[in-house]
């Protein structure tokens, strides 16, 4: 029933090159720094947050220090989902409050979160047809970001993400579905689709 948004960022220290025993900050403990003030936000935002979807979700994807001589650099790649409450915009304005005095570079593609209404002829069709076939639903709210996110506020339609397998194992090496659910879950979609067809929806 939903999925929550993504934002990518470099946040870029940049020093002069100094001597070792100098007791100048280098570009790489700056760079620690600002993680830590980024986790220390994020906690504080989190504290009263108690389902995950509501959270914000931050990864360290890595870092890299280097020096050429004359200038330090040190880079940290910054990974966030979002909840559907903040923004990628909102999320970049804080990252660079946060970074003051480094750049802050926004990478790949910043997508919203996205919440799906639960009372629509589409969910009750997917209810009805699911329990046709002895299954018990439930909804969902995943903390990855998808294909929904993008089309579901340009088509401005009812939309659901249905499918089969144990999604808590998506993207790990022992990603799998089984046959039997595999094959329930078409004649799901199939009753799915004939209810939503049929003149009393």
């Amino acid at each position: 029933m939903g999925y929550k948004g993504s934002a990518w960022a470099n946040v870029i220290v940049k020093r002069e090159q100094t001597h070792t025993a100098s007791g100048e900050e280098t570009a790489a403990e700056v760079a620690v720094e600002i993680w830590l003030k980024i986790k220390a936000y994020v906690n504080q935002f989190n504290e009263d947050k108690k389902r995950v979807f509501d959270q914000l979700l931050l990864t360290l994807r890595g870092i890299d220090s280097s020096q050429d001589g004359f200038e330090q650099k040190a880079i940290l790649k910054v990974g966030v989902r979002l909840p559907v409450e903040v923004s990628p915009d909102d999320w970049y304005i804080k990252l660079n409050e946060i970074a003051e005095g480094a750049n802050v570079e926004r990478t790949g593609f910043a997508i919203p979160a996205w919440k799906c209404e639960k009372n629509t002829s589409l969910v009750r069709c997917f209810l009805s047809a699911i329990r046709s076939q002895g299954g018990e639903p439930r909804f969902v709210y995943k903390t990855g970001t998808a294909d929904l996110n993008i089309v579901a506020p340009v088509w401005k339609c009812p939309a659901v993400v249905y499918g089969p397998g144990d999604s808590t194992l998506d993207h790990t090496p022992n990603e799998h579905i089984e046959l039997e659910e595999y094959a329930k879950s078409v004649v799901v979609l199939s009753e799915t689709l004939k209810k939503l067809t049929s003149p009393t929806q």
